[in-house]
């Protein structure tokens, strides 16, 4: 198998979610300690964060299409799929899933111990998401939870180097409160929304090979026009948590998740009248998180420019 269909297998185009929220938490943390971290270490840290994030992306969907072969098979629109259409072996998919995983150990080690110490939650957040479709149309929530993780674990590894485990428990002898509150817990329970309103949204592709093979998701579960308003109203809650967390205060962030949250919910609506929702949805929704990561990358404690 090439290097086009081992991209290909992982949806190497689903990153463009992931990504710009990995970008977000690093910056963020820059912000928060630049005077505590030299220029040097943030360097490092960005490259070994990103190594770490498409281990742990690479990682998230091979053990999705491990899985889930059975379902993919049973589903029209997946048969094709390698794992079903025999273009990958097993064997070959459990490889890439151990090279991914490296990748996520060596970039987390490299970054500090609370890191390596945590790389076991994002791997078991990914084990879990392909058995909760079977029982419950939470499974979307699941999936944001998959992502929200991007932003959180950078951010993380970056703040660990300057308060190690009190990064994450608040716990020190200069600090009792938690330094995730309230900025990278919103962002993140944001993106957990976010990714929930897409994938309720992705679901209706499969509404009828959902119910004839006992796969939970919301429309199969529901109708259409519940579907319509939760994903409208999700929508809304994950504007509200980005912005309540507003990023030192700028009113960029805020333009701009306003702006993508106007555009996301135009495109829910006009759900009948586009040609391809679901391609049109795609890139909107995809868009979302780069245009968040633009307004912060001009924030920074002094009020320049990140890049300047």
């Amino acid at each position: 198998m090439g290097f086009r269909e081992i991209l290909e297998f992982v949806k190497i185009e689903h990153t463009l979610f992931s990504l710009p929220f990995v970008l977000i938490g690093y910056i963020l943390a820059h912000n928060q300690f630049v005077n505590d971290i030299s220029s040097d270490k943030f360097g490092i840290d960005i490259l070994w964060i990103l190594v770490a994030a498409v281990g742990a992306r690479g990682l998230a969907m091979t053990l999705n299409r491990i899985i889930d072969r059975d379902i993919d098979a049973s589903n029209p629109r997946t048969a094709n799929r390698h794992l079903v259409s025999g273009a990958m072996s097993m064997k070959s998919a459990w490889s890439l899933s151990a090279i991914f995983l490296v990748m996520l150990l060596v970039g987390a080690w490299q970054l500090n111990e609370v890191a390596l110490m945590m790389a076991w939650l994002p791997v078991l957040v990914f084990v879990i998401y392909p058995y909760t479709k079977r029982y419950t149309w939470l499974c979307h929530f699941w999936l944001g939870l998959c992502l929200a993780l991007a932003p959180a674990g950078a951010w993380v590894a970056v703040t660990a180097d300057v308060h190690g485990w009190a990064s994450i428990t608040g716990l020190s002898d200069v600090n009792t409160d938690f330094l995730w509150y309230p900025t990278i817990f919103f962002i993140s329970l944001g993106v957990t929304f976010w990714i929930a309103a897409f994938d309720i949204n992705y679901a209706r592709m499969d509404v009828e090979s959902d119910r004839e093979n006992g796969i939970h998701s919301f429309p199969s579960r529901f109708n259409e026009n519940a579907t319509t308003r939760t994903s409208i109203q999700l929508t809304l809650l994950w504007f509200a948590c980005f912005a309540i967390s507003d990023p030192m205060n700028e009113i960029w962030f805020l333009a701009a998740a306003g702006l993508m949250c106007i555009l996301n919910i135009s495109v829910i609506l006009m759900r009948e009248r586009l040609e391809d929702f679901q391609t049109v949805l795609f890139r909107i929704s995809m868009l979302t998180g780069w245009v968040l990561l633009a307004s912060i990358m001009i924030i920074e404690p002094t009020g320049d420019g990140l890049l300047d």
